[in-house]
């Protein structure tokens, strides 16, 4: 790649990094929520096969927010806002579930991620946005068989889509009875539960195609690299910042930033 071509694309993911981390702490999402779509963006000016630049866009979000995450977390929880108990009974379960998903998606078509990203980010968003604030399903997040199931189908559903899990996470501890705050702070935890395993799955995927020398199995190192550094130094930002906004108005900014990307994910994944 020619410098003056890998300059601008360097730019994008150094403020891609620095939006992603204000994100991430913010919003528990891990950063994934945008890293994605703006990696499978700018990987059509590599030499990345097409077919295969979203599947490398969701490993290298996935190995950001593993340095994110640690961030993230450790900023809520300076807060009092990660439920540790919770975090503990859904690890196991929650990392078993990433590793999976991260093998699977290694072997799912491009466009099917895009429509997958998609639709349950629309879902989730239409929720956040319904005024169902008093909705429940119940009273606490459920733990033993059933909470292990839960925790991972989120890894693997996350890992697949290259997301911390906050995007799943958080709706679901809600519909739970869990305050949104903390929800939020303890889904930045289980970002670092996914984002580990998985990021080692898609690292040992073995692609059918030619990928260039920086990218290892489906991940890019260059964009790790670049994008990394700056969503490890806004995430605390992110995270102080959702402490200053009530539950209405965090859930809102939730919803809507979800349901924008989502669309673009759809537009995408339908288009003929």
């Amino acid at each position: 790649m020619e410098l003056s071509t890998f300059l601008p694309i360097a730019a994008v993911m150094l403020a891609t990094g620095l939006i992603a981390g204000v994100i991430a702490g913010m919003l528990g999402v891990g950063g994934g929520i945008v890293i994605v779509p703006v990696l499978e963006y700018l990987l059509q000016y590599t030499s990345i096969p097409s077919d295969w630049r979203m599947n490398v866009a969701v490993a290298t979000s996935l190995a950001t927010i593993i340095p994110t995450s640690i961030s993230s977390s450790r900023a809520h929880h300076a807060r009092g806002a990660v439920d540790l108990p919770l975090v503990r009974s859904w690890a196991l379960p929650m990392l078993i579930g990433a590793f999976a998903g991260s093998l699977l998606a290694a072997r799912v078509h491009s466009r099917t991620l895009a429509l997958l990203f998609g639709a349950i980010a629309t879902i989730v968003s239409i929720k956040m946005l319904l005024p169902l604030d008093q909705f429940k399903l119940r009273d606490a997040a459920p733990r033993g068989f059933g909470g292990g199931a839960l925790a991972a189908t989120i890894g693997a559903a996350s890992a697949m889509m290259g997301v911390g899990g906050g995007t799943l996470s958080v709706p679901t501890m809600s519909l739970c009875g869990v305050a949104i705050h903390r929800a939020i702070g303890t889904a930045s935890l289980f970002g670092l539960v996914i984002s580990l395993p998985g990021t080692v799955g898609y690292l040992f995927a073995n692609p059918d195609a030619t990928m260039p020398w920086s990218t290892i199995g489906l991940v890019n190192l260059v964009g790790v690299a670049l994008i990394a550094p700056g969503s490890m130094l806004t995430a605390p930002l992110g995270a102080r910042i959702a402490h200053r906004l009530s539950r209405n108005v965090l859930t809102r900014v939730f919803a809507v930033f979800l349901l924008l990307v989502a669309a673009r994910l759809l537009v995408r994944s339908l288009r003929v």
